[in-house]
């Protein structure tokens, strides 16, 4: 049982997922400083209210607060998130498809081969 656990965790793809969900844990802490920091104060700037959007609130009544600022927030980290993923998928289609191509492009031997098959079975039904 221990060594079929070893080589489940030694596979590429558990790596590769492990590898994925570390840099993703890094890379949401990294959109969410940017958010916090940098984003937020420059909208209090131009709105003139908290450089916090997690304290915009609209209190309604005691029972009833909605706290719109920390939506803005998260939504501000989703967006952000999404682009760089949308950016990361197009640039590794894009790598992915030249590769394709350079495969794809066919080994002159093989055409030149392929040719003089084409002629000799021509040869036999003549």
């Amino acid at each position: 049982m221990l060594s079929e656990f070893k080589a489940f965790i030694m596979r590429g793809n558990v790596l590769d997922l492990a590898v994925g969900v570390i840099i993703g844990g890094a890379f949401t802490g990294l959109v969410k400083s940017l958010t916090t920091n940098l984003i937020g104060p420059i909208i209090a700037f131009a709105t003139g209210g908290h450089s916090d959007l997690d304290k915009l609130q609209l209190v309604i009544s005691k029972t009833l607060t909605f706290k719109y600022g920390a939506f803005l927030n998260d939504l501000i980290n989703f967006l952000i998130t999404a682009f760089v993923v949308f950016i990361l998928v197009k640039v590794i289609n894009r790598v992915f498809k030249a590769n394709k191509e350079e495969a794809v492009q066919a080994n002159p031997e093989l055409e030149v081969l392929t040719e003089i098959r084409n002629l000799l079975e021509t040869e036999k039904k003549a």
